[in-house]
């Protein structure tokens, strides 16, 4: 939507296809419905929150900013606030305003849209220049096409990887498909039995064969088959942009904001004001009420041994686990669960000044198509409206 708009104000004649019912399916569920349009903290920082390739998106952020993207909702009758952690929603919380406010302005700039209609075929011109595409009911012809179809994640809405496999036979890379900013599946049953519980300010650790490759705070969720939340989702796409298929190792510092001498001291304080109670009922004031029949297990501490006979080595596991709650992780959940796709074209396959191919001229490429990606916080739909305002301008 945003390609086509870009390409509308450059004085051509713009069809714009969709497969789907209705325009911006996948607009729609994007922040729980809310949308979180962008992030509206300081450019230059935005690419420490890219995880792959994030000089390749220099020419398309910087041209096409947080701050231009925001001027261009609320010009054209959206109104947007922002949030904790410059999270920018539209004022009325409904995604449907985004999809609404982009329709509009598309059938201003006298865009034709085409609803239903899925390309089966890139068409190529005797020199190998993109010259249309066929829908399997005609051809449509064109000096130029961009494709912004999406990865593979929430399929359901259309994004299937369709259009890389096709790419691919055409001559481009793709570089492997997997989920991204997806929940992760857990070893054992110590997530299942923590099942609902939510847990707010906590630190991740994230290693692999002995090395740390994430370090996070934040909030997250244990389920019946891992763990989900915000502070999860951004581990698990480190994970599997760098350790794919392997297991990886998680801690969770349950009381980051101690140190262990601190911590000490604190459980020092709660056991001589509990020193006449069991173990398994001095730990109230430390821990949710849904962890504390677990806690005894894990520190290897006899839940009815009353707390005046607790030896100082004792006192030191239960440490050891409250600053390093140790999980195995299996993998993560897949492309049904999974809120972008890591991987897709080549990035050194396409210009980035223009985002056409280096492959097929005239072919230009968008959004999670190409191998780039980033945390949750608006910044995966930035990477959408500036990699398609390019594409757009540059046809």
């Amino acid at each position: 939507m945003m390609a086509a708009y870009a390409a509308s104000t450059g004085g051509h004649q713009v069809t714009l296809l969709e497969r789907n019912e209705k325009l911006g399916k996948k607009v729609y569920i994007t922040g729980k419905g809310r949308c979180n349009v962008t992030n509206a903290g300081d450019t230059t920082e935005f690419f420490d929150s890219v995880i792959s390739n994030p000089k390749f998106l220099f020419s398309s952020i910087y041209g096409f900013d947080a701050h231009a993207v925001m001027n261009f909702f609320e010009q054209n009758g959206c109104p947007l606030k922002v949030e904790r952690g410059n999270r920018v929603f539209p004022v009325s919380d409904h995604s449907s305003d985004i999809i609404r406010c982009l329709e509009k302005i598309l059938i201003k700039n006298q865009v034709e849209i085409r609803k239903n209609t899925m390309v089966k075929q890139i068409l190529l011109d005797a020199s190998g220049h993109a010259c249309g595409v066929d829908t399997g009911r005609e051809h449509i012809l064109a000096d130029a096409v961009i494709l912004a179809t999406g990865g593979a994640s929430y399929p359901v809405t259309g994004s299937d990887g369709n259009m890389h496999r096709l790419l691919e036979k055409m001559g481009h890379h793709v570089m492997t498909l997997k989920p991204g900013l997806v929940p992760m599946e857990v070893e054992g049953d110590v997530c299942r039995r923590l099942q609902g519980l939510s847990l707010k300010n906590v630190s991740l650790t994230m290693s692999a064969e002995g090395k740390t490759f994430y370090e996070g705070f934040g909030e997250m969720l244990f389920t019946h088959f891992g763990m989900s939340g915000p502070l999860v989702l951004s581990a698990a796409s480190y994970m599997n942009v760098k350790h794919y298929g392997k297991k990886c190792t998680a801690r969770i510092d349950l009381k980051p904001s101690l140190t262990k001498e601190q911590l000490d001291k604190r459980l020092l304080r709660d056991f001589e004001k509990a020193k006449n109670r069991q173990f398994k009922n001095a730990l109230g004031d430390l821990l949710p009420s849904k962890m504390i029949p677990l806690m005894p297990e894990l520190a290897g501490i006899s839940p009815e041994k009353p707390v005046n006979e607790l030896k100082r080595e004792e006192r030191q596991r239960l440490l050891e686990v409250l600053k390093g709650m140790e999980f195995t992780v299996v993998g993560t959940r897949g492309f049904e669960e999974a809120i972008i796709t890591i991987g897709g074209i080549n990035t050194k396959e396409v210009d980035p000044s223009t985002m056409e191919s280096k492959i097929i001229p005239g072919l230009y490429l968008a959004g999670e198509m190409l191998d780039v990606d980033a945390l949750t916080g608006g910044y995966n739909l930035q990477i959408a409206w500036a990699t398609g305002y390019l594409a757009g301008m540059s046809v």
